[in-house]
């Protein structure tokens, strides 16, 4: 489960990062940050800080480790940092930390529902689909409010000419 789950959260992180440059070389970062795609939604601040702290919750409870409250009300400051703290926790993970971790029963909430998955489950269905779902929040929010990036922003694959557009 390590090689399924930590590379897969570093490199949501890494895409993360690239966000939060985008937002920091905008000029208008706070407007950014503050900016929803809809008024019931979390602002992209929100959506930027819930995927780090997916980062921990795909990864820590497989190797059998406490998940650390990650809040939501961040500046870009603290939305690095947050970055670069969940980066040093995954550094302190390894291979061994994560024996029996398809099996173990992972107990946890997805919103009002208390839920028990086999860590595989819980991985492959509740944890990276919700990690993913808010990276793309937060690019949504940005597409919105007319800052120019592309899908190679978003997943670090893809690669397009200047100015290409489905």
């Amino acid at each position: 489960m390590y090689a399924e789950a930590v590379p897969v959260a570093r490199h949501a992180l890494s895409r993360i990062s690239h966000l939060l440059d985008i937002v920091e070389a905008s000029g208008r970062a706070e407007a950014l940050l503050s900016a929803r795609l809809s008024e019931d939604m979390w602002p992209c601040r929100g959506q930027l800080a819930s995927a780090t702290g997916f980062v921990l919750r795909a990864t820590l409870p497989l190797a059998g480790r406490e998940v650390p409250v990650v809040t939501l009300d961040s500046d870009l400051a603290a939305l690095r940092r947050k970055v670069t703290e969940a980066a040093a926790l995954l550094d302190g993970l390894d291979a061994a930390d994560f024996a029996g971790a398809a099996q173990r029963e992972v107990a946890h909430r997805a919103g009002f529902a208390d839920l028990r998955q086999s860590g595989a489950d819980y991985l492959r269905l509740f944890a990276f689909p919700n990690l993913w779902f808010h990276v793309a929040m937060a690019y949504a929010v940005l597409r919105a409010e007319g800052v120019e990036i592309g899908k190679e922003d978003y997943d670090g694959q893809h690669r397009y000419r200047k100015g290409f557009r489905f």
